[in-house]
């Protein structure tokens, strides 16, 4: 198995620190205001690569965390007049049903930093005790020059990382690229009690304390968006190697792309946002995977109509591969074909997972599976063989967290009426009303159900 590496900018094999064990962090939701689905993208590509590596025989340790003490919160909050630790439990309540709907493999430890404050505390003072942070009236800063290895996780230089910091000029910083790591408190912020001042964390801190405090000084993945290459991860990074001394912080940096409306980065800021509550309320959750499955996850997803039609689409193909055999045959060149298919599938597969993840490749060869199953089920291929088939099928899509199974029953249910429209197209053709019988082929292919007319009769099939 071989991982691309943000730090290394480079394919590398992946070899955990302990053997067969993963410790994984992944930033979590600022707890402000309703997720959306480019929160949702990155929860399932890191919910896909837990559930690969456990696949593969690894024990996952998944952490990840919610911001729920942060400048906006408090200004949300503010502006609604409620607490500003109520209005992030609101939202952290609404982030678990989206993990429930989403079929999201919950993590393992879900911290917050309003729980982990002591940790928080701890470990600014011993970045001040190391000479890392200085106290300025109260607040508390980073001193990034001093960090010898600052800027190797996104590449950018001191002078490049000041350019690109975005912060505000503060006088009482040794260095503008210095950075808080704890904050005065502000009359009617939530604040907690220091040896150098009463206040709150800045962002940067809360990742490297929650990391540290449930999976170790060290790790083996750390996963995010990549907007949060630079500042917050080149920062997690220089926190946590100073504190410890050890290095590297984590063994492997993933970040997955951002999702993208229309060309532009889906923000709150902009307001161009598709909630997950929205898109829910009108596709399966499944759908959704396939959107973000269909491409590697480190690269930019472009998001519109068309591509949710796809994966729409995508899934009914899917879905037909799960049809039930219309024959029992159990040996000959069909079953052997049938039975070759499936350790194709499968070594493609695990290929094109093992090659940093490729959901896209892996995506590919469940659909020669599927094709096989169809071509299988018309040469009357059914019992032992055609189950195992579709076992196989089942397996290697849960891999991929797609709930076919559940699905699979509502389109079940829809087969009646199917064959009734397939009836009235058979009574309609027979009167030479080929306009109707016409448009009952073109609708029902609008919804993914491909007409085969044989001698016999006419057969349908999920496309």
């Amino acid at each position: 198995m071989q991982v691309k590496n943000t730090l290394t900018r480079r394919l590398e094999p992946f070899e955990t620190i302990e053997d067969k064990i993963v410790k994984m962090y992944v930033c979590g939701p600022t707890v402000y205001d309703r997720a959306h689905i480019g929160h949702a993208m990155s929860a399932i590509v890191f919910d896909v690569i837990r559930r690969y590596l456990e696949y593969v025989g690894y024990r996952v340790i998944h952490v990840m965390n919610f911001t729920d003490v942060d400048d906006k919160i408090i200004n949300r909050a503010n502006d609604l007049g409620l607490e500003p630790l109520d209005l992030a439990q609101r939202y952290i309540v609404e982030w678990f049903e989206h993990v429930h709907d989403l079929n999201i493999l919950p993590a393992h430890h879900y911290p917050r930093v309003s729980h982990v404050m002591p940790q928080v505390i701890e470990f600014v003072q011993a970045l001040i005790e190391k000479d890392y942070a200085y106290v300025a009236d109260g607040d508390v800063y980073y001193r990034v020059r001093k960090f010898a290895g600052y800027g190797k996780l996104s590449g950018r230089s001191l002078d490049e990382a000041r350019g690109g910091a975005r912060v505000a000029v503060d006088e009482r910083k040794e260095d503008p690229l210095d950075f808080a790591l704890w904050k005065t408190a502000k009359p009617g912020e939530p604040a907690w009690e220091a040896s150098w001042g009463q206040g709150r964390p800045g962002w940067h801190i809360e990742c490297s304390t929650m990391a540290g405090h449930y999976l170790g000084e060290q790790i083996d993945i750390h996963g995010g968006g990549s907007d949060l290459v630079f500042p917050h991860h080149e920062n997690e990074i220089a926190q946590s190697e100073a504190y410890t001394g050890r290095a590297p912080f984590a063994r492997y940096w993933l970040h997955n792309g951002m999702l993208q409306l229309r060309g532009e980065k889906m923000s709150k800021s902009v307001g161009n946002l598709v909630t997950i509550e929205d898109f829910l309320a009108q596709h399966e959750a499944d759908v959704l995977r396939l959107v973000i499955l269909s491409s590697h996850y480190g690269k930019p997803l472009g998001y519109d109509d068309e591509v949710v039609a796809e994966a729409e689409r995508a899934l009914r193909r899917l879905r037909g591969g799960l049809r039930p055999p219309t024959g029992d045959l159990a040996a000959g060149k069909a079953v052997e074909a049938l039975k070759a298919q499936v350790a194709a599938a499968r070594e493609g597969y695990h290929a094109a997972m093992d090659n940093d993840f490729n959901t896209a490749g892996a995506l590919g060869h469940v659909f020669n599976l599927v094709r096989a199953l169809n071509t299988a089920r018309d040469a009357g291929v059914g019992g032992a063989p055609f189950a195992e088939a579709q076992a196989a099928l089942r397996r290697l899509t849960g891999v991929l967290g797609l709930e076919l199974q559940a699905a699979g029953a509502q389109e079940a249910e829809a087969a009646p009426f199917i064959q009734a429209l397939i009836d009235l197209r058979e009574t309609l053709r027979r009167e030479k009303q080929w306009a109707l019988a016409d448009s009952i082929r073109d609708r029902l292919a609008a919804l993914g159900v491909a007409l085969e007319d044989e001698s016999q009769g006419t057969e349908w099939r999920w496309e």
